[in-house]
């Protein structure tokens, strides 16, 4: 990592470049027709550049050290998305002491340059916020003349770690609930996914920074704006060596762990945490009271494999797929709505799950009406890449798995994280379904349909019939999986 400090002014901006920054930035929005068709776009809703310091704590205020926690510039980052088939990305920068002031003074003025520099990609502002009494959080901002001033307002105000001398009171869950309610007030509502939830888990459902009953408590203040989880969290590198062979010890033993889940009882399961992968658990609790709660899946990029770190380029393995026109209103419509996949490794480019009834039609994030007894009828159509991925593999869905869970109401137990009732009602492998011009489509019913619930897609290129959980030095490319976002069947009762 580099060492030195960041060039530039000192954080006691003046606020004539606090403008300046603003300005610079600000001027870069892109035009874009309003009368292009909806599209699935994929894109990266986690990425740190070199605003994302390390700190000289030796002096006082500690000083910012660029370069010193990620380590290429915004312009690059942009590159990489475009050249991975991105097409929008989120900076999301996060530091201590005051980054606030050099995450505008200095990132924000970046982002500028990179859209100008790489127009191909939206690019929104953004940061990884500290959250009060939680682990990191994902915070996208609507792109507006003013993001600048939002963003600087929120993380001065609110980020856990921005103040100095540090402030105790900014780590406790009620200013996280202050934090909320500032943002609900907005003009514009910003989006917020919970990042790598289980990382600092010490066991399946022993969880650490993050409980669920803080997931439920901060979406009930803030329903519009805390939205998800990552459901496949960054660093799924760990695993690889520079010259992306499994990394080996000494002794020849793999070492790495993908997403930096380093404690071996709470590692991920096919690359995805345990509150998602695990059927019936902490996702499908969430699902089940009836949450919009939605999965993401990023790249966290600090540093490349290739260059020591543990990290995919921005697209290089993990996308989220967003249903929209592309703009910026669009997609963050999109992701707040759900009209999301994720996937690694290019294992498909499209997925569309459309359920029916005699009331009408539902894709992802939507609700259908249902009358009881009625069949749900369920189609699924998968988009297979004309290319090779990154890596230049070719990998093929080997099973789809549609999974299905009760809807009953707010749950009395806010530490729940499981869902008795959800279940993978079918399996479906290549025999099961009809391709022709790259789209695979498989139809399937739900007869006698009696109670509220949601509906759920999950493929993989293995046969594993649960993904297992990962092993230390495990090759990410092997184990490839794609999750929809949730469907909710709504019967409405005589």
């Amino acid at each position: 990592m580099p060492s030195a400090t960041f060039p530039g002014p000192s954080l006691r901006l003046s606020l004539r470049l606090i403008l300046l920054a603003a300005l610079t930035a600000g001027g870069a929005a892109i035009a874009v027709s309003q009368t292009e068709a909806p599209a699935w776009l994929a894109g990266d809703s986690h990425i740190h550049s070199h605003w994302s310091p390390g700190y000289d704590r030796t002096v006082n205020p500690p000083a910012p050290i660029k370069g010193g926690d990620a380590r290429y510039s915004t312009p690059v980052n942009a590159q990489k998305a475009k050249d991975f088939g991105l097409s929008w990305m989120v900076t999301t920068d996060h530091g201590g002491p005051h980054h606030s002031k050099l995450n505008l003074a200095h990132a924000y003025a970046e982002l500028g340059e990179s859209r100008r520099a790489v127009p191909q990609v939206l690019q929104f502002y953004g940061m990884e916020f500290n959250m009060p009494a939680m682990d990191h959080h994902t915070l996208i901002m609507p792109n507006t003349e003013d993001e600048w001033k939002t963003l600087f307002n929120i993380e001065s105000q609110f980020d856990r770690n921005d103040a100095w001398p540090a402030d105790p009171s900014r780590n406790t869950e009620e200013f996280a609930s202050k934090a909320l309610a500032y943002m609900s007030n907005l003009p514009r509502l910003p989006l917020m996914f919970a990042n790598h939830p289980s990382r600092s888990a010490k066991g399946i459902g022993v969880y650490g920074s993050n409980e669920p009953r803080e997931f439920r408590n901060n979406n009930d203040l803030a329903p519009a704006i805390y939205r998800g989880m990552e459901g496949a969290p960054g660093h799924q590198a760990g695993t690889l060596a520079r010259d992306g062979a499994v990394r080996r010890d000494a002794k020849e033993q793999p070492t790495g762990n993908r997403g930096g889940y380093g404690n071996a009882a709470a590692r991920t399961f096919g690359g995805f945490d345990q509150m998602t992968a695990i059927v019936g658990g902490l996702w499908d609790s969430m699902l089940g009271e009836g949450r919009r709660f939605w999965i993401v899946a990023t790249s966290d990029s600090h540093v490349h494999y290739t260059d020591g770190g543990s990290d995919f380029w921005p697209g290089e393995f993990q996308k989220t797929y967003v249903h929209a026109r592309r703009t910026y209103d669009d997609i963050l419509d999109g992701l707040r709505a759900g009209r999301i996949f994720v996937v690694a490794g290019d294992l498909i480019n499209a997925l569309e799950v459309t359920a029916r009834s005699a009331q009408g039609a539902a894709s992802m994030g939507e609700s259908l009406a249902a009358r009881p007894g009625e069949a749900v009828q369920v189609e699924i159509r998968f988009g297979v890449p004309s290319r090779p991925n990154s890596r230049g593999d070719r990998p093929a869905v080997a099973r789809v798995d549609l999974i299905a869970g009760d809807v009953r109401g707010p749950a009395a137990d806010r530490t729940l994280d499981k869902n008795d009732t959800t279940r993978v009602v079918a399996r479906f492998t290549a025999k099961d379904w009809q391709c022709a011009a790259g789209t695979c489509a498989i139809t399937t019913s739900l007869p006698n349909v009696a109670r509220s619930g949601y509906l759920r897609v999950r493929g993989t290129s293995t046969m594993d019939a649960e993904p297992p959980m990962d092993t230390a030095g495990e090759d990410p490319w092997t184990d490839l999986w794609f999750y929809s976002n949730p469907i909710f069947v709504e019967v409405q009762q005589n």
